[in-house]
């Protein structure tokens, strides 16, 4: 049935062609070939590495073969487990649910003027287009793209170039003026005049810039414990300034080691998420090019200049779209006593504090989206009367 229902439009391939592991739990295991907009079953043979698995009990199976809703709420409720890579994974679901009407979910990539970037988006209506933070997909807004897209909003969450299947430039900037370019390229390409921009961790410090740069194409502003520069003296600023983000082509530790410390900074324990959250970051980060991108974004970062009159906390006073902020309460990788010099900064800017560390829409989903489409309601509404 799901082969039967499968729409390759809906689903991109990078690479044209890729296998995806089909598991029953205790009855055995079926691969999917997708090759040349093409799916075909095989029994699935001892010793392939498939791209992606997806794995389950008869029942949950038997749920997305009968009811084009069942895939994406059998994995939301944990029934399916999703590994290797959430693009291919998550992409078969949909391209294999049935669904054809308007706005469904659908994964993409776009050539820009900059380079390809990889997307999913679903629902229609006012766009918002979503940044992942550092070393993370477009997979950490699942959540948030099934809250918004009902709304009347099309939700597009995107790689960010340098991680996930977005192109890795090298050599290249990989701050937050080269991610921004990025951006206005992506609008320029899906023909969008302007758009909501949410940003979360490095991608709220990607949509600042955004909002700074083209106040005339943000709507409005979401950033979710966004990265700001540091205003205390950061010590190891000279050191750092001399070790290059391109010795990233080398690969200094084993991949169990990187995966521990990983999993040791994703919330959620050992949870399916977790999982998740580990693959994703290891499907660039195990690249050349994806290192090269995730130590470069993450020394600018660090050393990014606060004060002076080109400095960040200078720049962002200029910040002229409608802005929401979300902080956690209990984040340990951007305190919550930011907001205070944020509200100095942005005096107009709105603020909602969620009880959560630094991934509010994966820990706190419920509050987090309200707030959001709350900030986006009223957006609306202020344009409206003008």
């Amino acid at each position: 049935m799901l082969a039967e229902r499968f729409d390759p439009d809906v689903i991109d391939v990078p690479g044209g062609s890729a296998r995806i592991r089909l598991e029953v739990t205790g009855e055995g295991a079926w691969d999917a070939r997708l090759e040349r907009n093409r799916m075909r079953l095989e029994k699935a043979r001892d010793g392939d590495d498939a791209d992606a698995t997806i794995a389950g009990d008869a029942a949950a199976w038997a749920r997305v073969a009968s009811d084009y809703r069942g895939g994406m709420e059998a994995f939301r409720a944990g029934r399916l487990v999703l590994r290797r890579n959430l693009h291919l994974g998550v992409g078969f679901l949909a391209a294999t649910s049935g669904h054809d009407e308007p706005g469904r979910l659908r994964f993409d990539s776009v050539q820009t003027e900059c380079g390809k970037v990889a997307m999913m988006e679903a629902g229609e209506g006012e766009p918002i287009v979503m940044l992942h933070g550092l070393g993370a997909t477009k997979a950490e807004f699942m959540p948030t793209l099934a809250a918004l897209a009902p709304e009347g909003f099309r939700a597009i969450a995107i790689d960010l170039p340098g991680f996930g299947d977005s192109d890795k430039p090298f050599p290249a900037g990989y701050d937050a003026r080269f991610f921004a370019r990025w951006v206005e390229a992506l609008l320029d390409a899906l023909e969008i005049d302007s758009a909501h921009v949410l940003g979360h961790s490095m991608g709220g410090r990607v949509a600042i810039e955004v909002g700074i740069r083209r106040p005339d194409r943000t709507e409005g502003l979401v950033l979710m414990t966004p990265s700001l520069a540091w205003r205390k003296v950061k010590r190891w600023a000279p050191w750092l300034k001399l070790v290059r983000p391109e010795l990233g082509i080398l690969q200094p530790a084993p991949r169990p080691i990187v995966e521990r410390i990983v999993k040791s900074v994703i919330p959620g324990g050992d949870s399916d998420w977790t999982a998740v959250g580990v693959d994703e970051f290891l499907r660039s980060y195990l690249t050349p090019r994806g290192r090269v991108a995730f130590y470069a974004a993450a020394r600018n970062i660090y050393l990014e200049e606060g004060d002076g009159s080109a400095g960040f906390w200078t720049r962002i006073e200029a910040l002229q779209p409608r802005t929401l902020f979300i902080w956690g309460r209990k984040d340990q990788l951007v305190p919550i006593a930011f907001e205070r010099h944020v509200r100095e900064a942005v005096p107009a800017a709105s603020h909602v504090e969620i009880d959560s560390a630094h991934v509010p829409q994966m820990e706190r989903p419920r509050e987090t989206h309200k707030a959001i489409i709350d900030f986006l309601r009223t957006e609306e509404r202020v344009r409206a009367t003008g």
